[in-house]
């Protein structure tokens, strides 16, 4: 490697301040794509309608950053928006024929990402749709993966690793008697890179073993929580709900079908890195072609994936950049009051994580600095569920 390229490499984290605003713009814009859904879920409305509108956002807001650079910026979509409901636990985003719509008490649960140049911001929220606060088994589902969400912020810090967040979060969850969903992986973040090497299982189990490895400072994670009322071991039930895909970069493969071939090649010219909706490309030819791209590993799925009818699941996900002066979550939405059932005021352990500050303390005491507008937000939201 040159030193150009070593420069280059060492540049492109948190070190260099372009990257921390890139990581903060596309948050933001994330985070205000969220509020927008989040007010279109209502009653009789289509899921479709609402998963493009979040993308249309996003894209219009991405778009209107770094116009005027030298240097072409990519930006944009980072994974789209995705709305799935009550005991559906992920990656629901139809294509524009599908006329599902959302109903009265559907626990919904949204999923969006964003990137400004490659720097990727993704969130995820659970949003009952009522008037009042949300109760019962809803409420708990809700308060376990917000608290484990809660913790996992705490405990992703440099020394930290990675076996201490699974083993947390498990414990979180059993508190409200929910579970952590397996196959549910949390990332570590770089440039035009959503799925990273280091990884958070959400349960340890002998199929699904990663490295243990440490936290780093500058680094940045997706962290990634989803409950369950229900067993926590979703199934695809129906391969044909897969929509979102993403290009296998190092994989390559002679395809022999007109179709493929014709859509591999809009797939490689539109979104060479990132995941996508099959919405966006040619609807008829698409169904045909993306068959034989992800039966030879050119795509990546990601599976409609489905727990029991009945079953209640949540999803609450965060990017968080580890600073070097603490913890920074830089994509979140307010929760809707609850009043679980269950409890966490008789847990030491949980309520000694809850109360972790996420900012580092400077060696040397001197002058307290006051924190940024929204430090206290989390843990007024941890405490708020956590003694609902």
């Amino acid at each position: 490697m040159s030193d150009d390229e070593t420069r280059e490499e060492k540049e492109l984290d948190l070190t260099s301040p372009d990257v921390v605003t890139k990581y903060k713009s596309a948050a933001e814009i994330v985070n205000k794509a969220l509020q927008l859904v989040v007010s279109e879920c209502k009653p009789k409305a289509k899921i479709v309608d609402i998963c493009e509108k979040g993308d249309a956002f996003i894209r219009e807001q991405a778009g209107n950053m770094y116009k005027n650079v030298k240097r072409r910026i990519e930006r944009g979509v980072a994974f789209p928006t995705c709305i799935s409901v009550n005991n559906t636990v992920c990656h629901f985003s139809p294509l524009g024929s599908d006329e599902t719509t959302l109903e009265e008490n559907d626990i919904v649960k949204i999923d969006m990402g964003c990137h400004i140049d490659g720097f990727i911001a993704v969130v995820a929220h659970t949003h009952v749709i009522q008037e009042g606060a949300v109760t019962g088994r809803a409420a708990d589902v809700i308060a376990a993966a917000n608290t484990a969400a809660e913790v996992a912020l705490r405990l992703v810090r440099p020394g930290k690793n990675n076996k201490d967040v699974t083993e947390a979060i498990q414990k979180v969850a059993a508190a409200y008697d929910c579970k952590i969903v397996e196959g549910v992986l949390s990332h570590q973040l770089k440039q035009f890179v959503i799925d990273g090497n280091k990884v958070i299982l959400s349960i340890t189990n002998p199929e699904t073993r990663v490295d243990d490895v440490e936290f780093e400072e500058n680094e940045v994670y997706a962290i990634d929580i989803v409950t369950s009322t229900g067993e926590g071991k979703p199934k695809l039930l129906d391969e044909k709900q897969t929509t979102i895909y993403k290009r296998a970069v190092d994989k390559n493969y002679h395809l022999k079908m007109k179709a493929s071939r014709f859509i591999f090649s809009e797939i490689s010219q539109k979104f060479p890195i990132m995941p996508f909706s099959a919405r966006a490309l040619e609807e008829k030819r698409a169904r045909l072609g993306l068959v034989e791209c992800v039966n030879h590993d050119l795509l990546q799925p990601y599976p409609v994936l489905h727990e029991k009818p009945g079953d209640l699941v949540a999803h609450i996900k965060f990017t968080v950049l580890l600073m070097p002066n603490g913890s920074d979550r830089i994509t979140s939405h307010p929760l809707q009051q609850s009043q679980p059932t269950k409890t966490i005021d008789d847990n030491s352990e949980i309520k000694a994580w809850l109360a972790m500050g996420t900012k580092t303390k400077k060696k040397g005491g001197g002058k307290k600095k006051k924190g940024k507008k929204g430090d206290g937000r989390n843990d007024a939201e941890a405490m708020d569920t956590a003694s609902a």
